[in-house]
């Protein structure tokens, strides 16, 4: 039969009918991968089809932003997601795995500003809202996506013709719809309440979009009331001395004796007639911090807010958009902020109510991620979802099983934020963005326009565009086709699995939760009915794994310059080891340490699959039906009981999410018992009467292990599975099952006992005759004795590999070994006289033993250090004892060596 396989010396899709000659002397993934993923997206493959009669299995891919470029994050997200999705459509699933970008409203708009600055020197408000927009549009055609390409470069399954951006027009549907759904049943308002405020980019943003970082400020102590000790009077420190512009109270424990009295009364400000300051008591104040005392700015703190609520203060706002001093009728308006804090210290010094001398002060301050500067708490007027009603449906929904989530321990953080949730801000003072569906009319009138709508004439809308989050939270349902009733939604939703790392819980998971509850509540024909009649989930299961940190545990930023650009390692070392140093260690919810020996060791795998596989062609290993069980050797009964035992794991660990237990085993199976002993028990048999067998045996087990290997390493599995197989592509392939493996029959005990026994056996023959000096390649006369081993019909394998030939009739052993094995002991004789070059040898050993002793000497040291025994930590000092014990096991091992060395 003639089929196609891949020449990578060439770079080329050839014809050929050779299997093992089709494949090159060595793998090298750089030359291959590209063109074999274009042929699976031109195939088809990864098409999902709607009509089909087979089971639904549905991912949408977590949106990455249009400015974004792939991170290991990212790259570790999507292998998850790429090995469920092989693997669904190898089990005979319809699988959908819808692909998008997010538009990134300040991230996008922010880069588009900060070019046209750098290229023609003007901002947003030179080109006028539409214009501008049209030139954010522009630069997304010509720079956005770049994620995208990289998709391609790891293999990524996704489907292409189904791909979805968060503004296209089907979204913007989506996004008015629930819009106008959430605002006629009460639960999206517009009212004046505390945001995180930019005053680079002069909007409200997210708490995602805000990182702390340590900055050096200034402790200030001043002194409000009377400046006579007799007369009264509080004193407060602050770090923002400028904001005590918008002071309107000082808040004292209730319990705290010493202020008692003050309790009630008002004070004058001291920079503002304006404004008077009352004494109000508080729980919230800790009497034993500082004074015990605290200046409330409410329109300006996060705890002053809550407390001006508490007490109903006024809440005057003393800063501008642009974070300058405003509206306070002093000589501090217009002042940016950090100018004012400095001429407010100074106007109080002067009026003698700095009270102890500034000070340094180190402390955390938010700053805005895209723009840098630090953000300001700030009373705004904004547009809000109230989230009680929303939140208890998304909670219900877990607490109900409707959705799962893995691993459970992540539960007890998700009731923690969507039981204690606060109203979500959902306006943003941008321009590129969802532009928020209300219109204002005379007479304060205010109208909420649907997609279908016509908004009134002489009506005004919102300048005001929605919060990114907004359109993401209705990514599983929107990118479908919602609110029209569309084949996909009927097919595909609610979506099987949302894969995810745990860090964005809060932001997006519980959003899409209370959307997809309250769409599912208010289109039930559209969205179906969840189970007992319920409010429809977004997703069945949700699957949370951790961040990627670098070896040694650390965040990746680019302040401490140990990030890993993941295109870097495909180019390296290619895409299938990226994807298996990744899924090797992702267990459920727990960070992955991972550095550039991870890679290695994968690329390493991914080449000793490729040479087991190619060794194997050239002798012949082919996949055909196996031959009867009794006739099999024991190897190959073990091998193949072996096979369906780790089968049977992987598709449990896969199952639980469990990708870090699923792939340790099936690389410790292919490389520690598939390469390192079948492969070579193989070579024995393939010359004999059983060769066909084997080949036949060999062929199967390299079939099933590539195939359970393919969600995660989808290239080198391809390549090498057509060529064993002869078959198109191992992507729509059968995923193994009992029948595959062992054909369902139970374990051979009795096979399994003597192969290890003789796996046991060889490797200590290994180990003694390197502690002899014979080199590995040397053959060496030995008698075996298996009288109580049950290990006769070994003996031609256990030689063979042992390298231990049959004794002549002039046999004499100079040197022999008892091993125990599982239920005897064999004992071995050989004859090493005439393979050792002694003096050599003892060089070499005095060598080993000078080491050994040097050893024994450096740990004695330490642990005869009273001194450091105390300071140590246990696990420290019980490395060093194990350092210690095994030196002189060695100085012991090397010594009876030494002095069974005949005299040079």
């Amino acid at each position: 039969m003639m089929r196609r396989v891949t020449d990578q010396t060439e770079g080329k899709i050839v014809t050929g009918t050779n299997r093992a000659d089709a494949l090159p002397k060595s793998w090298e993934p750089q030359t291959v991968e590209a063109e074999l993923y274009q042929r699976w997206v031109d195939a088809g493959y990864f098409t999902a089809d709607p009509t089909s009669a087979k089971p639904a299995y549905s991912i949408v891919l977590p949106p990455p932003n249009v400015t974004g470029q792939l991170h290991m994050g990212h790259a570790l997200d999507h292998t998850l997601m790429d090995s469920i999705v092989r693997r669904k459509r190898m089990q005979g699933y319809e699988v959908l795995w819808l692909p998008g970008m997010d538009h990134a409203g300040i991230a996008t708009q922010t880069k588009v500003e900060a070019q046209l600055k750098a290229e023609e020197g003007k901002d947003r408000y030179d080109y006028g809202r539409d214009e501008f927009i049209d030139r954010v549009w522009e630069w997304k055609e010509n720079y956005g996506g770049t994620i995208t390409g990289q998709m391609r470069a790891i293999g990524d399954s996704v489907d292409w013709s189904r791909e979805r951006f968060t503004l296209d027009e089907g979204l913007s549907r989506a996004v008015q719809t629930i819009f106008k759904q959430l605002f006629d049943a009460g639960l999206i308002y517009r009212d004046y309440r505390l945001v995180n405020w930019s005053p680079v980019l002069e909007t409200a943003v997210s708490d995602i979009e805000v990182v702390y970082k340590d900055v050096e400020g200034e402790f200030v102590s001043l002194r409000y009331g009377s400046l006579n000790d007799d007369e009264p009077h509080l004193v407060v420190a602050t770090t923002r001395v400028e904001t005590m512009l918008g002071d309107v109270a000082i808040a004292v424990h209730p319990d705290d004796e010493r202020y008692a009295h003050l309790v009630g009364q008002t004070f004058e400000h001291p920079l503002r007639p304006d404004l008077t300051l009352e004494v109000i008591a508080d729980d919230y104040v800790d009497m034993e911090l500082g004074t015990g005392a605290v200046k409330i700015t409410p329109a300006h703190d996060p705890n002053d807010y809550e407390m001006g609520l508490r007490h109903d203060l006024d809440m005057p706002i003393i800063m501008d958009e642009k974070g300058r001093i405003a509206d306070t009728g002093t000589r501090f308006d217009g002042m940016s902020r950090e100018d004012a804090r400095v001429a407010v210290r100074e106007a109080l010094a002067e009026q003698g109510r700095i009270v102890k001398e500034v000070r340094p002060y180190v402390h955390s301050v938010g700053h805005s991620e895209r723009s840098g500067e630090a953000i300001e708490p700030r009373l705004s007027l904004q547009w809000f979802v109230k989230v009680d009603e929303l939140a208890r449906m998304s909670a219900e929904a877990v607490r109900n099983g409707d959705t799962v989530i893995h691993p459970q321990s992540m539960e007890k953080r998700y009731f923690d934020w969507v039981d204690n949730m606060h109203d979500w801000t959902i306006s943003r003072q941008l321009w590129w963005g969802h532009r928020i569906p209300i219109w204002y009319g005379p007479n304060d009138e205010v109208v909420c326009v649907g997609p279908d709508d016509e908004p009134p004439a002489g009506y005004t809308q919102d300048p005001d565009v929605l919060d990114t989050w907004f359109s993401s939270a209705l990514w599983p349902f929107s990118t479908m086709g919602w609110p029209e009733k569309t084949p996909e939604l009927e097919k595909f939703y609610p979506t099987s699995v949302l894969v995810t790392a745990y860090d964005i819980l809060f932001f997006w998971v519980a959003r899409m939760m209370m959307f997809g509850t309250f769409a599912g509540a208010q289109t039930p024909e559209v969205l179906g009915r969840g189970s007992g009649g319920r409010p429809q989930v977004p997703f069945t299961d949700l699957y949370l794994h951790g961040l990627v940190r670098d070896e040694k545990g650390r965040k990746m930023s680019k302040s401490l310059g140990n990030g890993i650009d993941p295109m870097d390692w495909v180019e390296r070392f290619g895409a299938d080891a990226l994807r298996f140093a990744l899924a090797r260690g992702a267990n459920p919810g727990v960070d992955l340490p991972i550095g550039e020996d991870h890679a290695q060791s994968a690329r390493n795998f991914a080449t000793k699959l490729y040479n087991a596989t190619k060794f194997a062609l050239l002798n012949g290993a082919r996949v055909g039906e196996l031959p009867a069980r009794e006739t099999l050797t024991d190897a190959d009964r073990w091998i193949l009981d072996r096979l369906e035992e780790v089968r049977a794991d992987v598709d449990a660990f896969l199952d639980d999410y469990q990708f870090a237990k699923a792939n340790e085993e099936l690389y410790h199976f292919a490389w520690d018992e598939l390469c390192d002993w079948y492969l070579e028990i193989a070579k024995t048999q393939i010359p004999g009467e059983g060769a066909e067998a084997t080949q036949l045996v060999l062929g199967r087990v390299i079939d099933v292990v590539l195939r359970l290997l393919h969600p995660t390493m989808p290239f080198v599995t391809e390549v090498l599975w057509t060529a064993l197989t002869e078959q198109e592509t191992v992507t729509l392939a059968a995923w193994p099952s009992a029948e595959d493996t062992n054909g369902g029959a139970g374990v051979d005990r009795d096979a399994r006992r003597r192969i290890e026994d003789s796996i046991k056996l060889i490797t200590e023959l290994r180990r003694f005759r390197s502690d002899q000096g014979v080199k590995p390649s040397q053959k060496v006369p030995g008698r075996l004795d298996f009288a109580a081993a049950d290990l006769a019909g070994q003996e031609a394998l256990i030689r063979s590999i042992a390298r231990v030939e049959e004794p002549g009739a002039d046999f004499g052993a100079s040197a022999s070994v008892e091993v125990r094995l599982c239920a005897a002991t064999v004992d071995v004789a050989l004859d090493t006289s005439g393979t050792v070059d002694v003096a050599a040898e003892r060089k070499r050993l005095e060598k080993e033993l000078a080491a050994a002793n040097k050893e024994l000497e450096t740990t004695g040291k330490k642990l005869g250090n009273d001194s450091f025994l105390a300071k140590a930590p246990e696990a420290v000092v019980e490395k060093i004892r194990t350092r210690q014990r095994v030196a002189q096991e060695e100085i012991e091992r090397v010594t009876a060596r030494l002095e069974a060395l005949p005299e040079a």
